[in-house]
């Protein structure tokens, strides 16, 4: 007891500013920037051979709200890269402001697209700075963008508000990612995922992961990128899209439980 509460007493020590490490090396509100992501709605991205599905979990699904959005969580940046938010909404709209911004001034400067990594690479500088700054705080985002470049091809990258990034194959951000990523450790088949197969697993990994008793279009958004006669088309999959996709996955967990049900009868027949 004695030591949690010497761990409170010196965070309380170190937490006020974000500029200054404990002594044991760390800067605590970057991490609680990172904690307050952890309860964030979900944000999963899959790299497929033919493309890039984002999946979003929707949290404002009040009947009262207009959709008037095109999008709640999924952004385009510009014409060869999206991304998905999770954390401190109005956040979000600062950075990714700043990232199609970033996107236009190059487009400006060399006349072709910015490449994937150098788009992340310049936002994570800008997240960095507020971590080493006196007088500012940290983001309280985490981003998933997924682009298409000539020199990589498609690309699904994950930052944090530290300004750290990372390349994935698959990933997940938000509540219940530890979760999701597990399941997508088991479930990925490594250079064999087509974007049928990344919808399908996204779908199956949202309806685990997210706190609700029955998946449905309104509690998820799905963005594809894909390539399509030499253009990227970033596309938001309608209502019906989804429900389709959906409805197929219940077919699945239904087919699986009764053959589930049909060996348990034969063992015990045999028995």
């Amino acid at each position: 007891r004695s030591s949690a509460c010497w761990d409170i007493k010196m965070s309380r020590r170190y937490d006020t500013r974000t500029t200054i490490f404990s002594p044991e090396g760390r800067l605590y509100q970057v991490e609680y920037a990172m904690e307050a992501i952890g309860h964030a709605g979900t944000c999963l991205g899959i790299l497929a051979n033919d493309g890039i599905v984002l999946a979003a979990e929707r949290r404002n699904t009040h009947k009262l709200l207009d959709e008037v959005f095109f999008s709640e969580k999924i952004y385009k940046l510009h014409d060869d890269m999206a991304c998905s938010v999770a954390g401190i909404t109005s956040d979000a709209n600062v950075l990714t402001n700043e990232l199609r911004l970033i996107a236009q001034r190059y487009i400006l400067q060399y006349q072709e697209p910015i490449p994937c990594e150098q788009l992340v690479s310049s936002l994570c500088d800008i997240k960095q700075a507020y971590t080493q700054w006196g007088g500012k705080r940290p983001f309280g985002v985490s981003i998933l963008y997924i682009g298409w470049d000539k020199h990589y091809g498609f690309q699904l990258y994950q930052s944090d508000p530290s300004g750290n990034y990372g390349g994935w194959k698959a990933t997940c951000i938000g509540n219940n990612s530890a979760a999701a990523v597990s399941m997508l450790k088991q479930e990925y088949k490594m250079d064999e995922m087509t974007l049928q197969d990344a919808l399908q697993l996204a779908i199956k990994v949202v309806s685990k992961t997210l706190d609700v008793s029955k998946l449905t279009p309104e509690k998820v958004e799905i963005a594809t990128l894909t390539r399509d006669n030499n253009k990227t088309k970033v596309q938001v999959l309608p209502s019906k899209d989804v429900e389709e996709l959906i409805k197929k996955h219940e077919a699945e967990v239904a087919a699986a439980e009764a053959e589930k049900k049909e060996k348990e009868k034969q063992e015990k027949g045999s028995s």
